[in-house]
Parts: C-alpha cells; sequence; structure tokens
C-alpha cells in the first residue's frame, strides 16, 4: 500500500501543472529545497520517476502523467468538501481565491477592501498577472473568480461585465498636443506610442480601434506593465493609451495629462469572470454579487473624466 501525504500529493500537483519547482515554490510559499524533498520522498515511496530533466526543462514520465491526473481529481474533491463546510458557515468565514490582470490591480484591492470589512471573517487569496496567467489559472480551476477586460474565446466560461473601462490617450503635462481640443485620430501618425506586450487585453483593444480608422502608428517601447509606460510617459518617451483607472494618481497629481483626441476614449469594460461548470461558494458568490451591483458607485472619482 502507498503511503503517501496530502501535502505531498499538492506539491506534486503545482509541480506538475508547472513543469517548475521555483514556480510550485513560489505558489505555495516553500523554498525550493522543501519541494524537491517533498517530491523526492514521493517517488522514494512509489518506486518510480515522476519527472525528467531535458536540458533546462523537466517534463512529467509516464508515472507523473498518471499520478498527475490521480491528484487532480484528489484535489478536487478537496476544495469541494472544503467548499461544502464553508456553505455551512455562510458569509462568517470562507475563503476567495481571486486573480485580477496586472491593470485591475489599481482598483481591485479598494473593492475587496470594502467586501472584506462587510464580512470580516473571510480570507482572500489574490493573484495579480498577465492575462495569459490568468485565463491559464482559469482553466486549470485554480481559482474561484477573475477580473479582466476583454473576456477570452474559446473557454467554456461565464462572463458578465460590472464596470466600465475606459481607455484614453496620455501625455506628458508639457506635450503640445495637451493645449489643443478634438485631436484628429490621423494626427496621432505623427507620434510614437508606448504599448503593452502582445496578447494584453489593452493592446488588444489598441489595435482594433487604430485598424478601424486606418491609421498606422510608431511603437516606440513595449512593456508587460501599465507603471513602466506611465514613467515612460513621464519622461517624454510618448505616448501612451491605458486604462483610465490605472492612471488616476497621476493625473490627480498632474504629472500625466489626457489628450482630446476624437472618438476616445474607448470604451471597454471589466468583467468578472468563472467557469461556467464552476461551483462557486458562498463567499465568491457573495463578491460577485457586490460588483455587479456596488461596484460602479464605489469608483465614483473616475466618473465623467474621460468624456
Amino acid at each position: 500500500m502507498l503511503h503517501l501525504t496530502l501535502r505531498q500529493l499538492k506539491v506534486f500537483e503545482s509541480v506538475a501543472r508547472n513543469l517548475s519547482f521555483s514556480r510550485a515554490a513560489e505558489d505555495l510559499f516553500l523554498t525550493q529545497p522543501a519541494v524537491s524533498m517533498q517530491i523526492k520522498q514521493l517517488e522514494d515511496n512509489i518506486g518510480l520517476p515522476l519527472f525528467e530533466q531535458l536540458g533546462k526543462k523537466i517534463y512529467l514520465t509516464d508515472a507523473g502523467r498518471e499520478l498527475y491526473h490521480y491528484s487532480r481529481a484528489i484535489s478536487q474533491q478537496l476544495a469541494d468538501m472544503e467548499l461544502a463546510l464553508d456553505e455551512l458557515k455562510g458569509l462568517e468565514r470562507g475563503k476567495l481565491h481571486i486573480s485580477v490582470v496586472s491593470t485591475a490591480n489599481y482598483f481591485a484591492p479598494h473593492l475587496l477592501a470594502r467586501f472584506c470589512q462587510r464580512y470580516s471573517g473571510i480570507t482572500v487569496n489574490l493573484n495579480v498577472s498577465n492575462r495569459e496567467t490568468v485565463l491559464k489559472q482559469l482553466s486549470d480551476n485554480v481559482i474561484d473568480l477573475a477580473i479582466m477586460g476583454q473576456p477570452p474565446d474559446g473557454l467554456d466560461i461565464a462572463t458578465d461585465s460590472f464596470m466600465e473601462n475606459p481607455l484614453v490617450v496620455i501625455a506628458p503635462p508639457d506635450h503640445p498636443l495637451c493645449k489643443v481640443r478634438q485631436i484628429p485620430v490621423k494626427r496621432l501618425e505623427q507620434e510614437t506610442f508606448l504599448v503593452r506586450e502582445p496578447g494584453s487585453g489593452t493592446r488588444g483593444a489598441m489595435e482594433r480601434f487604430f485598424m478601424a480608422h486606418h491609421v498606422s502608428i510608431n511603437r516606440g517601447m513595449e512593456t508587460d506593465t501599465s507603471e513602466a509606460i506611465k514613467q515612460a510617459v513621464q519622461a517624454g518617451m510618448g505616448l501612451g493609451i491605458m486604462s483610465l483607472h490605472t492612471a488616476e494618481l497621476e493625473l490627480e497629481t498632474k504629472r500625466l495629462k489626457i489628450l482630446d483626441v476624437q472618438d476616445f476614449p474607448i470604451m471597454r469594460h471589466w468583467h468578472v469572470v468563472h467557469r461556467k461548470n464552476k461551483r462557486l461558494s458562498s463567499v465568491a458568490q457573495a463578491f460577485r454579487t457586490f460588483l455587479l451591483k456596488e461596484a460602479p458607485e464605489l469608483m465614483p472619482s473616475l466618473t465623467g473624466v474621460a468624456k
């Protein structure tokens, strides 16, 4: 009879899912040697290798693939058990596992704080990642809810918009176009734009907008964070297009200005997303309802700024 522990299976499942000892260590808040030790003990108990290394990458062996199949099923059963027990406790206690794209991190903590003030006994696990990682977490069913801009295609998900997400053109305060009203979109071809990485929802919306207006822009720096774009725009490296929510502080302190460009803002929406077959806990369902009913009223400082 195999003598496996739930801890070993949890560590194995994370390593197998990430195909990385270091990323599993980050997920589980363990050191990499501790992760390696758990895997070694598991392999010793089973009597078969679970991973093989080719170059710098690791891969599952046949035994590893079999164990991964069963470990995911066991993990889901444990999650369902925990969910059932939490529901018996109602909203007095429970856990919320949520991931947000990096641009949503400028407002999501404020909404979570208000929600947690109402339900002080719950625990929140918040992950902030790029769009690709959040979609993978949805696909792997390791989170309850996600907050993002453009919902994904091809995944069996349920999505609801809960708040407007205007995309605006930002510039340093001393830029000549700051004094111009109703700037033609075509005029932007003379400027350099600092853009998000391929796959970003913001970049996708920007590219679709300019394609529809038959405008070809000059791309300068490419980066995977809105923070880097804001800093580069302030330094005079070019213009940026980003969610109004991400630039609120810099606009209030007048370190950035919104350009008055025709047909802007590009009006998008923030969405709360979960897998259709996901059994939402009472806490997750309550937070989803909270977003749909109360989020717009809790972000009043941005109302009308982009109009």
